[in-house]
């Protein structure tokens, strides 16, 4: 939101200076994101009078003057073609910096005569775009004063304004705070009704009262669509906005003056009458913007006999739009819902200053008065003759009453503010508070949809109080140390360092995803988390796993000739809405090679092993199972035969393997993808560590190693045979590993071959032959 300082004193009445009103803007929560002060520009330079101009001896274009600064006459080479003796000029002496070039002026030689000071014109004083010639002042200005004691230098101010703070979208709004919080008094214009000498001949019927409950238009004939005045122009450039003719830059001037979006369809151009209803599946309207926009069912329109005219709170039609030509108007002035113009808005993805207001709030009561001032704008610049206002719908009531308890301020914010100076506040802001059985009763003001309840009101005493007013309360002796990240926090911590010491490199994500991603991740019988409002298209459901995003960053780096990636994440999955159905996990892709080419051994690509390490490093950080059991029953975004899950029980801690083929297919991937997710919340945690210590089982008798093989079924799994072989003597068998698997022609179809090393570890005898 920006606009200028002398824009803001037009509602505004104080003697605070600049800094004192930035100040205040953001202690009062409308933080100043910046300012920009012409006047700073302009030291240095001073009015002067061109005494005499004279052709160059050695160049056609170039005139050689005398110039008069108050004090002395410079001699000055000058290409500019308005040069000429008489005229009042804004000089820079040797040694000022220029503001367009940001160095220091210097003495110059031109075709062999020296040069000790410049005439500027707008753009080099950063004022103006005009280039073509030097800026020339009144006749009456005063030789030798400051430049900026002649030239418009209004400060402009930009304040971040939050979603809730809807009114000060509007100067009004904004100096209306700053009365509040003692900064000045506040004046509001003084809009009157315009006198109508006939009946509009377009009238105005509403068919969705839900989306339109209120529209005020007013017919104006006989306008002429002219430049805007110099004041209207200035302010409008001054906050980076061009000025495109009269008619137009009213209604925007109004948009930023009162918060107040308007309209001015070309009334010879409309055919018939007006009617705003729900938009209907296929209309389509070719827009300002010059954009043709496909309306859905659920959007508003503003439509006449032939179709629809313009986007309800977005934009109007470039069919009705005015021009130079354009003669008679119809002034439009309406109230719409917030969420159905959101949705349009989203749905259409067309950006305006009318939406950006329409979605957040606008007050209704100033739909009439803001069509009254606009009828007046344009009456003084275009001249014309105006009808009656034609009024459809009522004027809403979104006031709410609330009551604060005074003592409330002081439990919540420390502030020890009286009954009388809360009141003062509360009324400053339009809440009309009153006294009664010791609570504040107050009703919200039109242009404050924000307030719910009595904290609202506490918000609003401490804001205009000032939050710098809070006392400070430290007691040394009641603090006490508190660990400030929880034991899944460190493990997360030491997670991602373990994984980036691997080489991997860390990912940060959305905590959103594409559905049409996502449903490959979806667990057996989940629900999809859809979003009703998704920040983006491509971004409209809660990820179900920390894959998808994972993969589409990977398929960007493919596509950018990055074949050898290693991601990893850790965040959130969603499982559900409701507590406790969200899981911390950490999760990482790596394709490619993960051995490249080189001179000491054979390029290796990755594969599940890869993905099994990191994940088996990744619980291991987290302080997890250093052998946790292994089964195969992987989810099916894995590749079936290559993709194991890591489980303690019936606790899954892991996941990984490579990639399914069909998933890599629908996300554009051509290379092997391994991945890896770890359930951080599944892994326990360490328990607390007591003074007694394990007890440590040694053994002075040398361990025996056996070898065995047994020919099995081949959906036998190693695991069982493991257990299996642990389980035959849980006092001398200390380990079992499997050092060979033999599948092939001289065993039968459906058979497999399994060896196992047992090391045998005796503790009270040696083992004869026959305990082997």
């Amino acid at each position: 939101m920006k606009f200028t300082l002398s824009w803001l004193k037009d509602y505004l009445e104080t003697d605070a200076s600049l800094e004192q009103i930035l100040e205040r803007l953001t202690s009062i929560g409308l933080e100043v994101e910046g300012y920009e002060n012409p006047a700073e520009n302009l030291k240095g330079f001073v009015v002067a009078e061109v005494k005499t101009a004279e052709k160059h001896p050695d160049a056609d274009k170039l005139r050689l003057l005398k110039v008069f600064d108050g004090k002395e006459e410079l001699q000055i080479v000058c290409g500019a073609p308005n040069a000429r003796a008489g005229i009042k000029v804004v000089l820079a002496r040797v040694g000022t910096i220029i503001p367009c070039y940001g160095e220091a002026l210097k003495v110059g030689k031109i075709r062999g005569l020296e040069s000790f000071g410049m005439l500027c014109s707008e753009k080099e004083l950063c004022i103006g775009e005009n280039h073509d010639g030097i800026m020339e002042l009144p006749l009456d200005a005063p030789v030798g004063v400051d430049a900026s004691t002649v030239l418009s230098s209004d400060p402009v101010i930009e304040i971040a304004i939050t979603p809730n703070r809807a009114e000060c979208l509007g100067v009004r709004g904004v100096a209306r705070d700053l009365a509040a919080s003692g900064l000045g008094k506040f004046k509001d214009r003084d809009i009157k009704a315009i006198k109508a000498s006939y009946k509009s001949p377009v009238d105005v019927k509403i068919e969705d009262k839900e989306g339109c409950p209120l529209f005020v238009s007013r017919y104006i004939k006989g306008v002429k669509n002219v430049e805007s005045p110099a004041w209207l122009k200035d302010r409008l450039s001054a906050i980076g906005m061009r000025p495109i003719s009269a008619l137009v830059d009213i209604t925007n001037y109004l948009n930023i003056d009162m918060a107040r979006p308007l309209h001015v369809f070309d009334a010879d151009k409309l055919k018939g009458n007006l009617c705003i209803r729900s938009a209907k599946d296929g209309e389509a309207l070719l827009a300002l913007d010059e954009k043709t926009y496909e309306l859905k069912e659920n959007m508003i329109a503003v439509c006449d006999d032939a179709g629809v005219q313009s986007i309800a709170g977005i934009m109007g039609g470039a069919p009705t739009g005015c021009n130079n030509e354009t003669v008679n108007v119809v002034l439009e002035s309406a109230l719409f819902d917030a969420l159905r113009i959101s949705y349009a808005g989203r749905k259409l993805q067309a950006e305006s200053d009318s939406r950006y207001r329409f979605e957040r709030h606008v007050d209704p009561h100033s739909t009439i008065s803001g069509a009254e001032f606009a009828t007046q704008l344009i009456l003084d610049i275009c001249g014309g003759e105006a009808s009656e206002l034609v009024i459809a719908g009522e004027v809403p009531d979104y006031s709410v009453k609330v009551a604060l308890r005074p003592e409330r301020v002081e439990k919540v914010t420390g502030l020890k503010v009286s009954n009388d100076e809360i009141c003062r506040i509360l009324d400053n802001l339009g809440f009309e508070p009153k006294l009664e059985d010791g609570k504040i009763a107050t009703k919200s003001p039109s242009w404050r949809a924000d307030i719910e309840g009595e904290h609202d009101l506490v918000e609003e005493v401490a804001r205009m109080y000032g939050y710098d007013n809070i006392p400070s309360r430290f007691n040394r002796d009641e603090f006490k140390a508190i660990d400030a990240l929880t034991p899944i926090q460190k493990n997360v911590v030491s997670v991602r360092r373990n994984l980036a010491m691997r080489g991997m490199y860390e990912t940060v994500t959305w905590g959103f995803t594409h559905s049409k991603f996502a449903q490959y991740f979806m667990p057996e019988n989940g629900d999809a988390l859809i979003l009703s409002n998704p920040i983006s298209s491509d971004l409209d459901q809660m990820r179900p796993s920390l894959l998808p995003n994972l993969l589409l960053a990977a398929e960007k780096n493919v596509a950018r000739s990055m074949p050898d990636m290693a991601l990893f994440e850790t965040g959130t999955k969603f499982n559900g809405r409701n507590p406790g159905e969200q899981e911390t996990v950490a999760a990482g892709v790596r394709t490619g090679f993960a051995v490249s080419k080189n001179w000491a051994m054979p390029a290796r690509k990755v594969d599940v092993f890869d993905a099994k390490a990191d994940a088996l490093a990744a619980i291991a950080a987290a302080f997890g199972p250093l052998e946790p059991q292994i089964t195969t029953d992987a989810p099916s975004w894995y590749h079936p035969g290559r993709s194991g899950v890591f489980r303690l029980g019936k606790n899954v801690i892991a996941h990984f393997g490579e990639i399914h083929p069909s998933v890599l297919k629908a996300f554009g991937i051509k290379e092997t993808v391994v991945a890896f997710e770890v359930f951080l919340g599944n892994i326990p945690l360490p328990r607390t560590k007591g003074t007694a210590r394990k007890l440590l089982k040694t053994s002075s008798l040398q361990p025996v190693f056996k070898d065995l093989a047994f020919v099995l079924d081949a959906n036998v799994d190693a695991l069982s045979v493991i257990q299996t072989a642990k389980g035959a003597d849980k006092e001398l068998i200390e380990d079992v590993k499997i050092f060979d698997l033999y599948q092939g022609s001289n065993l039968p179809e459906g058979k497999k071959s399994i060896a196992i090393q047992l090391k045998i570890q005796p503790y009270n005898e040696t083992l004869k032959d026959k305990d082997i």
